[in-house]
């Protein structure tokens, strides 16, 4: 049998799918083919529990022959929107899975009714609960990390404060120098940024001139992968919630991580998929003054 599993948007949403491939992987006998965005599309390589990937297509058209070049017997939709679901009922995919959400739902021949704003689970349970649609005697559980690397842990603490648009709490730039200062008296800083990062890089180096310890700048990754295999060997990965904080989790890195003070935003919902104990999540409060980075200062200085 192949299976199909769409996932189509950012890179945390994306992550939160993998868990279904593998869970199949280790379980089944199936072919798994990923359909994800173009910037996934390298990392999803490294999985070796995925046999193929699709890279999207706005074009309907092309993504329409992509899928059809692998013939699936299943598709599974952690994200639906009316484009893919036309697409894949176009595809005459003889089973097509989905949450029971929006108009979309009506491409889908099994939805299955989550109540996501609820907040009952984290979004990657929500995702791994759609393999019930295919075969409720699957385990919903799996080994970590979801990527292995070989990598040693390097003397480094990582920042990464650039969030792409995609986070609800955040701290500002001046706060995570302050958390930064704390780090440095143990281990060598360095502060990543990615290619929607610029303003916040350059507000960054404008206070480079006033600070009395050092920070080492990285905005040069190769690739994805790349930037996964750097912050898995680091000792500490410090950001909001954002697809990076994600990819910290595949290789059970610790986290420090910040959240939004609503529950859909939470670390209830979007907390990484590494094990508990790697993970230091704070919501941040509205209008959140010195009491609150004393408390997190607190907790650097216990995980290093």
């Amino acid at each position: 049998m192949t299976i199909l599993i769409t996932r189509h948007d950012k890179i945390g949403d994306f992550i939160t799918a993998l868990p279904m491939a593998k869970v199949l992987k280790e379980q089944t006998n199936h072919k798994i083919i990923f359909l994800v965005s173009k910037i996934n599309v390298d990392l999803c390589k490294k999985f070796d529990f995925i046999d193929d990937v699709i890279e999207y297509s706005e074009d309907s058209f092309v993504l329409l022959q992509r899928i059809n070049k692998f013939k699936p017997d299943v598709s599974i939709s952690g994200y639906i929107d009316f484009k893919l679901g036309l697409t894949l009922f176009l595809a005459r995919i003889p089973l097509r899975i989905s949450p029971a959400t929006k108009i979309a739902q009506i491409f889908f021949n099994k939805t299955i009714k989550q109540r996501r704003s609820l907040v009952e689970k984290r979004e990657w349970e929500y995702n791994l609960d759609l393999l019930k649609g295919l075969d409720n005697s699957l385990k919903l559980d799996f080994e970590k990390p979801l990527l292995k690397t070989t990598n040693k842990r390097e003397h480094r603490v990582v920042f990464h404060i650039g969030f792409g648009g995609s986070s609800d709490g955040n701290l500002t730039i001046d706060e995570y120098l302050e958390l930064a200062k704390v780090a440095s008296c143990k281990y060598e800083v360095v502060f990543t940024f990615g290619p929607d990062d610029g303003s916040r890089k350059e507000d960054l180096k404008s206070k480079l001139k006033d600070l009395d310890f050092e920070i080492l700048i990285r905005d040069d990754f190769k690739s994805l992968f790349d930037f996964v295999l750097y912050i898995g060997a680091s000792k500490l990965f410090v950001s909001t919630s954002t697809g990076p904080m994600h990819l910290a989790g595949l290789t059970n890195t610790t986290t420090l991580s910040f959240f939004g003070n609503n529950l859909f935003a939470s670390s209830k919902r979007w907390g990484t998929i590494s094990e508990l104990n790697c993970q230091n999540n704070f919501e941040i409060p509205q209008n959140h003054g010195d009491e609150f980075l004393e408390v997190v200062k607190l907790r650097l200085n216990e995980i290093l």
